[in-house]
């Protein structure tokens, strides 16, 4: 897992590391980082590095010393590089000074006329205006600068204008083509994916100091490695059986959906309960169907709510299925019937896992409050009240359980913002419970495959929830890096 470390972890780390090295050392590191990632942007983008225009956009403080520092040794290769000063009294002294050394052309932002000339020739434009420190949107100065910006742009450790840790934007902000950060992920370059564009990380020798992360992204390798694959002595009982409780006669799709998504995430059987019973086996005729959850026989795991209704009949559903003493992924309706009548969990064993997927408004009908800008932080509250694995969809999928570790889904696009999606991601989801694996986990892979599947399914344009599912194998196949 990749480790992301809130912005307080982060300072400290550097107060720890600055200790035993020189502040001029750790920034020349750091901006030598920016400089090789802008010539790569350059060669990109324009062709080439030695004749190019780059425009640094300064701020006060270590950020803009970062910029100033990059621009210096792009000068050493070449590159035409001006700065515009937002605040030319308390510009990097030092930073300042090394880059008129090595000809690199200063403006002031309050002289319009040549910071626009010289941003109508930018092949690529550095955003050093503010660090991790600073919190809000960019000031007026600044995003006067930015508007006329229609160059590439390098943000250096964050885009200015989006909160480091919770990726929230309240006003003008810096929309990034790549960033380039220092030590560390911070939560912004999770949560906030839109605006960073790539990112880049430079070793600048915090990783003795930084601790635990305070969240996780899950890559290829962890998808691989937890995956739940068949060996020599597996049958379709090991492999684990999965139940799924969903759809209506009149409503069958959501059954299709989440049953078909647990059949294509290797569940060694998967039960289907419910009143689409004939329409499942039409379409999965290996699924082993009956009418009622009431005679479904022994799961390893129920995949509860969607399609189910919230009255008396879907809340009698999700009562049985929370008192078989078995794992539970409650979505959709089964939402709904929880924040309506709460005394359902009553009939479940605290010590039995529980994962609850909303999406904002269910999250919100739960809670009582919506995610708000620090979803992270809604999402561990609401795990630890419910005392449940709660993931929260959105562009970027937040997992949280009880104890408080969080797991975030790198965004894929917003493909998967489509009718039914869900009911494949809650198919997976319990499909890998029943196979044993840990919930948070489960979570977070599911998540993950589900992601993979909608980018592989759009390709590039809008694509449905059977799309999606259509995909997972495919999806699957990569994560696990198996051949066709």
């Amino acid at each position: 897992m990749r480790g992301v470390w809130t912005t307080a972890h982060v300072r400290a780390a550097e107060e720890r590391l600055l200790r035993v090295t020189p502040e001029r050392a750790l920034m020349r590191r750091a901006a030598y980082g920016v400089s090789v990632h802008a010539a790569d942007l350059l060669s990109e983008h324009a062709g080439r590095v030695s004749g190019t225009r780059v425009v640094l956009v300064v701020g006060a403080g270590n950020n803009g010393g970062d910029a100033l520092w990059a621009g210096f040794f792009l000068r050493r290769r070449g590159v035409a590089v001006a700065a515009v000063l937002l605040n030319p009294d308390k510009a990097h002294a030092e930073g300042l000074a090394a880059f008129r050394r090595a000809g690199g052309r200063v403006l002031d932002a309050a002289d319009t006329d040549a910071v626009s000339a010289f941003l109508d020739g930018a092949d690529v434009v550095v955003d050093g205006v503010v660090g991790i420190s600073a919190r809000g949107s960019l000031r007026p100065d600044a995003a006067a600068v930015f508007e006329q910006v229609s160059a590439p742009v390098l943000a250096v450790d964050l885009p200015s204008g989006v909160d480091p840790d919770t990726g929230a934007v309240d006003g003008p902000a810096v929309r990034a083509t790549r960033t380039v950060t220092f030590g560390a992920h911070k939560p912004v370059h999770v949560l906030a994916p839109q605006w960073c564009g790539d990112v880049l990380l430079v070793d600048i020798g915090l990783d003795g100091e930084l601790g635990e992360p305070d969240l996780c992204v899950l890559d290829v390798a962890d998808v691989a490695t937890a995956w739940p694959l068949p060996g020599p002595a597996d049958n379709k009982y090991s492999q684990g059986v999965t139940g799924v409780a969903a759809g209506s006669s009149t409503y069958p799709g959501a059954a299709v959906l989440a049953t078909a998504a647990a059949v294509r995430a290797t569940a060694g059987m998967v039960r289907y309960a419910g009143p689409a019973a004939d329409v499942v086996r039409s379409h999965w005729p290996e699924v082993v169907a009956t009418g009622s959850i009431f005679d479904a026989g022994r799961v390893q795991a129920w995949v509860v709510g969607p399609g189910i209704g919230t009255g008396a009949e879907g809340r009698d559903v999700l009562t049985h299925a929370l008192g078989q003493g078995v794992p539970v992924c409650a979505d959709a309706d089964a939402l709904t019937i929880i924040a309506a009548r709460p005394e359902v969990l009553d009939a479940r064993d605290p010590a039995t896992p529980l994962v609850l997927t909303p999406h904002d408004g269910e999250f919100e009908r739960l809670t009582g409050a919506a995610p708000g800008a620090d979803r992270v932080g809604a999402v561990r509250e609401a795990a630890r009240r419910f005392h449940a694995v709660v993931l929260l969809k959105g562009h970027c999928t937040v997992v949280a359980d009880p104890g408080g570790r969080v797991l975030v889904n790198r965004s894929r696009g917003a493909w998967l913002a489509t009718a039914g999606s869900g009911d494949v991601l809650s198919g997976l989801l319990g499909a890998l419970l029943s196979s044993g694996v840990e919930p948070w986990r489960a979570a977070g892979l599911a998540a993950d495959v589900h992601a993979r599947a909608g980018e592989l399914a759009a390709g590039g344009v809008p694509t449905s929830a059977s799309g999606v599912l259509a995909a997972v194998p495919d999806a699957l196949r990569g994560a696990l890096r198996l051949s066709p």
